[in-house]
């Protein structure tokens, strides 16, 4: 499983800032996510960032510099996307995806990934 380090570091220490949260961190689609609080939050795959964030912003995640929409069984899974380096190199940018993850946790249902050791 490729995923770059320092993208997952920088993952990493932003959650670790963050009090109250379970972070959990596994390999799983095809690199390594990171699970709060018992469910699939962000994800490092490459040199990408996969996120998982509320449905109902789609447009408006559509809309940022780095999105690409995530395609399974040739459907675009609504809620989830990549999102290519461009798109969280500044700072601003960053704390934009790690803030709709986080703000969607709460709500989120566990995945079938998320429960298996």
């Amino acid at each position: 499983m490729a995923y770059n380090i320092k993208i997952a570091d920088r993952v990493r220490e932003r959650l670790s800032e963050i009090p109250d949260l379970e972070i959990v961190e596994k390999k799983m689609f095809s690199g390594l996510s990171f699970l709060v609080n018992g469910k699939m939050c962000i994800n490092v795959s490459h040199d990408n960032l996969m996120c998982r964030y509320d449905p109902d912003l789609e447009d408006e995640v559509a809309e940022r510099k780095g999105f690409l929409p995530m395609i399974m069984k040739g459907k675009q899974l609504k809620g989830y996307c990549y999102v290519e380096p461009e798109g969280f190199q500044k700072p601003e940018d960053f704390e934009y995806w790690i803030k709709i993850c986080l703000d969607y946790n709460p709500i989120a249902k566990v995945s079938k990934d998320s429960k298996k050791k």
